[in-house]
């Protein structure tokens, strides 16, 4: 279920849209005109027609504080470059003094509000809960939900914030987030690794997934081994959206060179098909390179997100070590060329 609360700060902050005092119940709203900000959204419904892009101008001075101050946020990582220059060009820049109230309580949701510099504190009830300083985004939930505001955010200090209209909003990141979720509940509800987990936790992998593209040729992962420079760092994992590649493995090769290795073709994957998991179950380097065979187009799902998630199937995926462990053998010829994937 969504927090009622509708401002965010930095993970780690004590951010109360991500959970904060669970027992603080919403505060009631105030009596108020049903106003468009109270109208539910339907992404499935918005057909664009009649919409205007806006556009505030920017020096480039402004378009870089405001893309390093937007850069980390969770909420965009699903738009392309296009919508993200939308996004950029809809923006307008706010001063703010201290004292002043950025949002209020109780108030239908105009704006979402991302921090360029300044610190402000949250309030609930006029009771100071938390605090910004000089980076976070707040405003999201009323917009999102259709909630009145459930927090007071105040300047404690001259600052400047950057407001996205409420209308931008939904249309370019509510709607992608949406359509975002729908591409991703196709690819992975075949996905037998992901069967023990129920509808809920698989919206939350959905929602974690960023996409990533590899021309004809690339290798998308490298093999490392124990003790060695070689390979990738193992943080994250692919689903195959598009296209197909082609997992290889390098081991010793027969004969009486004990250095000589060979890389062999060990296996193909497809869309709705994954990799990467391997390292991080066993946190140990990649057991083999990948290699996109045409056009690919990968899910990717970074290791935090992964180790939040994924733990009903961790049973699964430890199994899976046996079977890749059996199928090496059949290729290699034996065990002793192949490297311990625990």
């Amino acid at each position: 279920m969504p927090c009622w609360c509708c401002f965010k700060g930095k993970q780690g902050q004590g951010s109360h849209g991500d959970g904060g005092k669970d027992d603080m119940a919403p505060p009631q709203a105030r009596d108020r005109r049903k106003s468009v900000s109270a109208e539910r959204y339907d992404p499935e419904a918005d057909d664009d027609q009649g919409y205007t892009k806006v556009v505030h101008p920017k020096s480039d001075d402004q378009r870089k504080r405001l893309t390093d101050a937007i850069k980390h946020i969770l909420l965009f990582r699903s738009l392309d470059q296009e919508q993200m220059q939308e996004v950029l060009d809809a923006m307008f820049e706010k001063e703010v003094s201290p004292g002043q109230e950025i949002i209020t309580q109780g108030d239908d949701g105009d704006n979402f509000y991302v921090i360029d510099n300044g610190k402000y504190d949250i309030k609930v009830n006029n009771k100071i809960v938390g605090h910004y300083n000089n980076e976070g985004f707040f405003g999201e939930l009323a917009l999102m939900y259709n909630m009145p505001r459930a927090a007071t955010i105040v300047a404690s200090s001259k600052g400047t914030v950057w407001g996205l209209d409420r209308q931008t909003f939904r249309r370019i990141v509510l709607k992608t987030a949406f359509n975002k979720r729908k591409r991703y509940e196709k690819l992975i509800e075949g996905c037998s690794m992901l069967k023990s987990l129920d509808m809920y936790e698989r919206m939350n992998v959905c929602d974690a997934l960023t996409s990533q593209a590899f021309a004809p040729g690339d290798k998308i992962i490298t093999q490392g081994s124990e003790g060695s420079h070689v390979g990738d760092k193992a943080d994250c994992m692919y689903f195959v959206e598009e296209g197909e590649v082609r997992v290889a493995m390098i081991n010793k090769a027969d004969g009486a060179d004990p250095k000589a290795t060979v890389e062999k073709e060990i296996n193909r994957i497809g869309p709705g098909g994954y990799f990467g998991e391997l390292a991080l179950v066993t946190n140990k380097p990649r057991a083999a390179s990948v290699y996109a065979i045409g056009p690919v187009k990968c899910a990717v799902l970074d290791v935090h997100a992964f180790e939040r998630l994924m733990g009903p199937c961790m049973n699964i995926m430890k199994r899976n070590i046996e079977n890749y462990e059996a199928q090496l053998v059949q290729i290699f010829g034996n065990k002793s060329n192949i490297s311990d994937l625990r």
